[in-house]
């Protein structure tokens, strides 16, 4: 839905984590590095401190990356980084010798701190880069030593994994709630607005399956986001609730002065929801889908990639269903009629690449308007 909201607040959680973590690395785990170091007197102490040299040289990259608003990458750095440079001064260090001493205070908080970043790739990444190093240590080195600090840190990593899968089976079951919640509203609404308007009954529903549809071909949304499209496009009409009924139930084609009122909908159902909390994330649709690729839509006139994308996905969906409904004063244009006058909307009305999809997934609205089809009922007004 409005991307840029839901972009900009994971890059605020992915900064908060990133930036607790540096904290933690090189304060109190450098320190508890330092402090072993300083008490073991032989050349394994001052190994433990070398890669924190150069964890300590990423730091100015780190920065670079937090302005550029991008810090998912910072992580990855500073762990490949820690395990490059500790499995080369491991080899260097104990090669013929006939000891070995490996791991290291920075090596569990990569672990158990994994979790944190709620990413399970990065702790794939941690935990089978350690397990590959100790690996490669014990063929090199030909010592069986190796296993076990191995054997510990996969113990930590277990932990970390399952703090990982509680965190996202918490997360998993707020986001459920919060949807159950949101669809409640949602279906509210829109049967507040059926009883002003007949028309909307069954409308709203199947812009929506219609507008999924066509997301998902795009392969760009998430579970999330389909949800989010569907219940914004339930929501499109919303505005409509502010328009007199003489003109909603009008058993003829409206005059230039009534349809002045009508294109006023769009504007009115985006200050209708924009201070209901999660509404925001609808505002898009609801605002935008009377808009033209040609830029001859309303209520801005915008035009091409100026018009949201969600926006532009719901304006086929609405236009497509608008056809193919019962209007007072004609008969409902037949799937394929509609399917043809979409594509001769192609880069005028609608956004040419969408009009492209749409032509590819048809034959899965012709299986939503064949359900659909005894179910909608037999006045309206078009808009």
């Amino acid at each position: 839905m409005n991307r840029r909201m839901q972009l900009k607040a994971l890059i605020g959680q992915e900064k908060r984590a990133t930036n607790m973590f540096m904290i933690l690395l090189f304060s109190i785990v450098f320190l508890i590095d330092f402090v072993i170091a300083s008490v073991l007197s032989n050349g394994y102490g001052m190994r433990l401190l070398l890669p924190y040299l150069f964890l300590f040289l990423q730091i100015p990259l780190a920065v670079f990356f937090i302005k550029k608003q991008n810090p998912r990458y910072i992580k990855y750095i500073l762990f490949l980084t820690f395990i490059i440079v500790s499995f080369i001064n491991d080899i260097y260090l104990f090669w013929g010798s006939s000891s070995y001493e490996g791991s290291s205070v920075a090596e569990m908080f990569f672990i158990l701190f994994s979790p944190i970043f709620i990413n399970k790739k990065y702790c794939w990444t941690v935990t089978v880069s350690i397990i590959v190093k100790y690996c490669l240590e014990g063929l090199l080195l030909k010592s069986t030593v190796v296993f076990f600090p191995m054997a510990l840190d996969l113990v930590f990593a277990l932990v970390a994994f399952i703090i990982l899968f509680r965190f996202l089976g918490f997360i998993k079951a707020m986001n459920e709630s919060y949807f159950k919640q949101f669809e409640g509203v949602v279906k509210g609404i829109v049967s507040t607005l059926e009883l002003k308007d007949p028309y909307t009954r069954g409308h709203s529903e199947r812009v929506a399956e219609y507008a999924v549809k066509l997301a998902e071909s795009l392969n760009i949304y998430g579970v999330d986001d389909l949800k989010l499209i569907y219940y914004a496009c339930l929501l499109h009409d919303v505005g409509k609730v502010h328009t007199p009924d003489s003109i909603l139930i009008k058993p003829t084609r409206l005059t230039e002065e009534e349809y002045a009122i009508v294109k006023k909908h769009p504007i009115v159902g985006a200050n209708a929801i924009k201070d209901i909390e999660g509404m925001e994330l609808c505002l898009d649709i609801v605002l935008y889908h009377h808009e033209r690729w040609d830029g001859k839509g309303y209520p801005e006139g915008l035009n091409e990639t100026q018009i949201p994308l969600t926006a532009r996905i719901a304006a086929i969906a609405d236009s497509y269903d608008a056809m193919t409904s019962h209007r007072s004063y004609r008969n409902a244009l037949t799937p394929s009629q509609a399917h043809e006058l979409i594509i001769q909307g192609r880069g005028t009305q609608f956004d040419p690449a969408l009009v492209d999809l749409f032509i590819q997934i048809f034959p899965s609205w012709m299986k939503i308007s064949d359900k659909n089809l005894k179910d909608q009922p037999q006045m309206a007004v078009t808009i």
